[in-house]
This record gives C-alpha cells, sequence and structure tokens, in this order.
C-alpha cells in the first residue's frame, strides 16, 4: 500500500481483514495528516442526503463512482465509525460529523485496529517508482533506497493538491511513463482570481459576503444557482458557495478566459419590492445610506456594488435594483492548483477495470483522489475516497485468488 490517506488505509482494512500482510508507505512523517487538517474545524464525515442526490453530486462521473458506493456509501461509513466507538450524527444542513466533531480521535482509533490487525507502517518512505523497470518498488528513505517487492500493489496518492501534506501530484510521470493514461490535475473546490481596484483590496480583503445566491450560466446553457457565502481575498474569491460552483467555473474559463458569477445580494426581496423600496425619495440621504435604510445593503455588498456596477446602473432605482439581484463578477482565473481543497484530473479511467486495476500494469490497484473523478465539499470527496480504497481491496483479494503468476514489468 503506497500512500496512508482514506483511501489508503481504508484498502488496508480490507486486506488485513482478509488476513494479508499489508505494509503501508508514506512519504510524510505520519499518516493521515490531510485528513487530520481537513477535520480540524469539525470532520464531515459524508451526508444524509437520498443515495440519487448524493449520486449526482460526482458529475460526469458519478456513472464511475457509483459502483463503489453501492458496495460502501453513506450508510456503510456511518456503521464503521461506529464500529471504532465513533458516534455520528447529521447536522441541520444534512452533513454528518462524529459526535466529537474532531478527526484525530477517529484516526486514533483506526489505526490502532490496524496496528492490531497486522498492519505495518513505513513512514518517510517515498515512491520513486519500479526498479529498472522491473517489479520491485523503490523507495526513498531516510536512511538510502529501499526496495520492496509485493504480491500487489494499490496506490493511493492524492491528487495535486496540499503539497505540504503530501499531496503533490509526483506520481503523474511515474505512471505516464509507463504507458498510464493520466489526466491532467486541475484545481477543485478552489478559490478564483478577481481584478479587484486597489481600494477594495485594501479595506476588504477577508470580509465574508453572507446571505447572497450565487448564478452561473454553463456552457450547455443551464443555470446553476446556490446559496450562501464567500470570502473576498486579496486575491479574489473563495469559500463554501465558490466551491460549489468552482468546477464549471473552473471549466469555463478554460474554454472561454473568464467566466461571469451574478450575486443576489438581497436574496430575501424579488426585484419588484426592491425598486419600489429605492424608489421612496432618498431625499438628503448619501446613495450609501439609502442602500442600508431601503434595501439592507451596506459595508461589503455595498463596496462589490460599487466595484461591479457600471456608474450609470447606481443613478435609477429601476436599474440599481437589477443591479443588486445580478451583481456580475468576473472571475479571472482559477487559483493556483496547491491551494485547492481538491484536485480534478488524474488516472483515466479507461486504464482501469472494474476493481480499479491497471490495465498495463497487472497486480497494481490506484484508489482515492488520484482518480479523475471530482466532488464538492459537504462529505461527498471522503465518502468516495474511502469506497474507492474498499473497491481496491477487493479488486486485491479477488485477484491474488487467481493465483496468478507474479507480472512481468
Amino acid at each position: 500500500m503506497i500512500g496512508g490517506g482514506p483511501a489508503g488505509l481504508m484498502a488496508a482494512e480490507v486486506l488485513s481483514v482478509a488476513g494479508l500482510r499489508v505494509d503501508v508507505f508514506d512519504a510524510m512523517p505520519s499518516v493521515g495528516r490531510k485528513f487530520l487538517l481537513a477535520g480540524r474545524g469539525g470532520l464531515n464525515l459524508t451526508h444524509s442526503e437520498a443515495p440519487e442526490h448524493f449520486l449526482t453530486r460526482y458529475g460526469a462521473r458519478q456513472h464511475m463512482v457509483g459502483p463503489w458506493l453501492t458496495e460502501f456509501g453513506p450508510r456503510q461509513l456511518r456503521d464503521w465509525a461506529m464500529a471504532l466507538g465513533v458516534e455520528t450524527f447529521v447536522g441541520s444542513s444534512g452533513r454528518v460529523f462524529p459526535l466529537e466533531m474532531k478527526s484525530a480521535p477517529l484516526l486514533r482509533a483506526w489505526l490502532h485496529r490496524l496496528r492490531t490487525s497486522g498492519v505495518k507502517f513505513h513512514a518517510r518512505h517515498r515512491w520513486c517508482g519500479w526498479q529498472d523497470q522491473g517489479p520491485a518498488l523503490r523507495f526513498a528513505a531516510a536512511a538510502g533506497e529501499v526496495t520492496v517487492v509485493a504480491d500487489a500493489t494499490i496506490l493511493a496518492l492524492g491528487g495535486g493538491s496540499w503539497s505540504r501534506l503530501g499531496s503533490d501530484g509526483a506520481w503523474v510521470p511515474l505512471l505516464t511513463a509507463r504507458g498510464v493514461e493520466v489526466q491532467t490535475l486541475r484545481p477543485s473546490n478552489c478559490g478564483f482570481n478577481v481584478a479587484w481596484s486597489e481600494y477594495l483590496r485594501q479595506h476588504f480583503s477577508g470580509k465574508p459576503v453572507k446571505s447572497i445566491r450565487a448564478a452561473f450560466v454553463a456552457a450547455d446553457g443551464s443555470t446553476i444557482e446556490r446559496e450562501g457565502e464567500f470570502l473576498v481575498t486579496e486575491h479574489g474569491v473563495e469559500g463554501s458557495l465558490i466551491y460549489a460552483l468552482s468546477a464549471p467555473l473552473r471549466d469555463c474559463i478554460a474554454a472561454t478566459g473568464s467566466a461571469m458569477l451574478h450575486l443576489d445580494l438581497a436574496p430575501g426581496r424579488n426585484l419588484q419590492r426592491l425598486t419600489e423600496d429605492l424608489s421612496r425619495p432618498q431625499g438628503r440621504d448619501s446613495l450609501s445610506n439609502h442602500l442600508r435604510r431601503r434595501a439592507g445593503i451596506d459595508g461589503i455588498k455595498a463596496a462589490l456594488l460599487h466595484e461591479c456596477a457600471a456608474t450609470a446602473d447606481l443613478a435609477t432605482a429601476p436599474r440599481l435594483a437589477a443591479s443588486i439581484k445580478a451583481l456580475p463578477l468576473r472571475l479571472a482565473s482559477p487559483r493556483p492548483l496547491d491551494e485547492a481543497i481538491s484536485s480534478a484530473g488524474g488516472v483515466d479511467f479507461a486504464a482501469l477495470d472494474d476493481a480499479l486495476m491497471l490495465h498495463k500494469l497487472p497486480g497494481i490497484f490506484c484508489a482515492g483522489e488520484m482518480l479523475d473523478w471530482e466532488a464538492p465539499t459537504g462529505g461527498y470527496l471522503l465518502t468516495a475516497c474511502m469506497a474507492s480504497g474498499h473497491v481496491a481491496g477487493h479488486g486485491v483479494l479477488r485477484w491474488l485468488a487467481e493465483a496468478k503468476p507474479p507480472p512481468e514489468r
């Protein structure tokens, strides 16, 4: 097993329960580091929504991810946590959390159970490919190069985001050199660059924009809408509302050079009511006071209105109301991959069989975020990562049961 994230640990559990000797190699000083960081503010394990809705969160890859979730989906994940002594609950948003909220107690219990079942962990072992194009795996360790010959190998090396925690995409050239098809790694659940004025950058960076609705017209003409909040940053925008729309926004920018997001700064009022409210006499009020009193627009929302609306659109109540209900925000580019919560792209599904074994490298399986799929935050990423590890682990068991001779590479 190469990679000690949730996918790799789940695969290790499947194999160890079956009585196999399992060695887990990881480049970092300890395993599960991204898992721990993701759960620092409250570990979102999975989501409680209906299976048919849950599956749609995987977009174009739902037909690939669906079979994984049939074997190990949200219900099985909660049962698995309970077996570790970790009770879960459903939050008001439908997300599922451990009762203690944190990831550390769950990871400690999980690692204890794995070690008790015989799994051996090898930290600070960075995979470097194969020795002389043969079957032996090469690792760079503190004491020098280590070679290992395994009956089967599962690669669970993560995507390309958060390199400081081990997901650096360094595995890509190792697989492409062996003829494995890999789609370019791209940021997912990411922020975007916006050409802010110096005034807005200096005065409003770090400010949250709450209670808004964002709409985006996708390439196929459909409109995608989400409600929530986001954060204005020095470089642009980020946060849960932006992450939820990041995949189509990213793809639009790749195709056309930019993406236009429309913000409804007053989702609780329809256009007619807002126009009527803003049509009331302004008197001696400044525009800022008029917006605050008549529309509840002030602070960062008012700053965004002045930043993004044309001057002429602030002059009359109808045009001002229209701008508040559909403020255009042009996104120039995604933030760098290493800043993203997750990544899209990875090992192409055409390179894999249903058990997640590589066609060109029999006995080598892949799992987790290094595969070419993506999902929004909300428990969907973690659920599919663990489900893919479950599938790959059972794939190894079936492959070994066929008693094939060691593959020649």
